[in-house]
């Protein structure tokens, strides 16, 4: 449908999900539908980056066992992570004698693994597939901006990496929320450079892929109940409806943002959540329970990911960032 959009005929299904979220994360509304609740962010490792690579772990193991199956029936594993080398992901993997695939779209990630996982299952090449990514707050910080222990100011555009994990068991059976449709973001970059201000250097993206998939599918906007993006926070989510409204759709209505849900938006928090397990703990959690239950029928799920580095910030450069859509519908 159009050139971005993939229509999945034999509808994969979610049919189990995991999540887990560190106590900050917790004080908020997902606090009552994550699955794990640490009351400790390193997790009991010695490590930041090893405490990350455990929550992944963690949330691909509860998905398959939440589905009821045993390893030896996953057919793949489909996960990436912010850090270089997409590490978390792959130390994870290791665990499992699983078929694995490293994908890496920054905060974008939950939506591309879900994507990919899809396709797997739709095309008949895989039963089962479980698509996972998260985030941590401090191997973020470190990685991106500055070490902890220096204690600098953050400014007021910016959002707070989010501390959480989330995992979908993507399969060709069962009951669960189906996946209908997904459309593909391409690279968009409007010269912010400030690594702090993501949500404006991830909202023409998002609106990007907004605006594709419409034009693809021809379908309204009022066929879905949210147009759920992925962490644009509050000042992303503001300039998002802007860029929409002056192309003629107007998603004010129906539109919320991970990063504005995660955290309760005070002072603290700035303008929210950021990073790739604030999507993924907010729709493995909250949104998938809003879907089972009945209180939503069909969403655009749409992440959004800064596809920075500090290679690349060093050098001046500035951020590509990109947006993957994912249809879902109980």
């Amino acid at each position: 449908m159009g050139n971005q959009t993939i229509y999945f005929k034999n509808q994969p299904r979610i049919i189990a999900t995991s999540s887990i979220a560190g106590p900050k994360e917790c004080e908020g509304v997902i606090g009552r539908y994550v699955e794990t609740a640490l009351s400790d962010d390193m997790f009991g490792e010695s490590t930041y980056e090893k405490a990350e690579c455990k929550m992944l772990s963690t949330v691909i193991d509860g998905a398959i066992a939440n589905a009821g199956l045993d390893r030896n029936e996953i057919d793949m594993i489909v996960s990436g992570d912010l850090l270089n080398q997409i590490i978390s992901a792959s130390f994870a993997a290791r665990d499992f004698s699983v078929p694995f695939l490293g994908v890496y779209g920054a905060c974008s990630t939950m939506a591309e693994s879900l994507a990919v996982a899809a396709a797997f299952v739709n095309g008949g090449l895989c039963k089962n597939v479980v698509a996972a990514t998260g985030s941590h707050f401090a191997s973020a910080e470190r990685q991106y901006r500055y070490p902890l222990e220096l204690g600098c100011t953050r400014p007021p555009q910016s959002q707070w990496t989010v501390t959480a994990a989330g995992g979908s068991l993507v399969s060709d059976r069962g009951d669960g929320v189906r996946i209908t449709a997904a459309t593909l973001g391409k690279v968009v970059d409007f010269g912010i450079t400030d690594v702090n201000n993501m949500g404006a250097a991830m909202a023409p993206a998002a609106a990007d892929t907004i605006l594709a998939h419409f034009r693809g599918t021809k379908e309204e906007i009022e066929a879905y109940d949210l147009i759920v993006t992925g962490d644009l926070g509050a000042l992303g989510s503001r300039i998002l409806k802007d860029l929409t409204w002056e192309k003629g759709l107007n998603i004010n209505q129906n539109h919320v943002d991970c990063g504005e849900i995660i955290y309760n938006v005070i002072e603290d928090e700035y303008q929210g959540g950021s990073g790739a397990g604030c999507s993924a703990v907010v729709l493995n959690s909250y949104l998938y329970h809003k879907l089972m239950t009945g209180s939503l029928k069909k969403i655009l799920f749409v992440a959004t990911g800064a596809l920075l580095s500090t290679v690349s910030s060093g050098q001046g450069e500035s951020i590509p960032c990109i947006a993957h859509a994912v249809v879902l519908e109980r």
